[in-house]
């Protein structure tokens, strides 16, 4: 399967379980594998035909910016599940790094990491049961 990699997509979030977390902020960085098929997009070299990763980078920072969360593994599930619901994707990794953790000790980075595919009762992009809009680039 092919990929696109999207590394250290940073914004200010406000999750975590102090109170201190969710008033004072602190950054979050994100990075994505987006597993896709490229054999459209490299025939008709059309943006239309792959996953943005702009936008990608955009829905990103969205969630990292929006209603705060106690736990990364919470903030980590629902980029994924986002990105596969919006974005012609087989499959997805997605990392969550909170590098300023109230951790007593010292430390480099915590992060989680989640993995979703299709293939894990999702719905694949297209399915436009309940009234559903067309995944990217695709007809409705």
């Amino acid at each position: 399967m092919d990929r696109i990699t999207l590394t250290g997509v940073t914004a200010v979030g406000h999750h975590g379980v102090f109170d201190f977390e969710r008033r004072e902020g602190q950054p979050f960085v994100v990075d994505a594998v987006l597993y896709l098929d490229f054999a459209r997009a490299a025939e008709s070299d059309d943006v239309r035909d792959t996953a943005h990763y702009g936008e990608v980078a955009q829905r990103i920072t969205e969630w990292i910016s929006g209603e705060p969360l106690n736990l990364i593994e919470a903030l980590a599930v629902r980029i994924a599940d986002c990105l596969l619901s919006e974005f012609r994707l087989q499959a997805v990794d997605v990392t969550v790094h909170k590098p300023q953790a109230p951790i007593e000790v010292p430390f480099g980075d915590v992060a989680v990491t989640v993995h979703r595919a299709r293939n894990d009762g999702h719905r694949a992009n297209g399915d436009q049961a309940n009234g559903e809009r067309p995944a990217q680039g695709e007809a409705a």
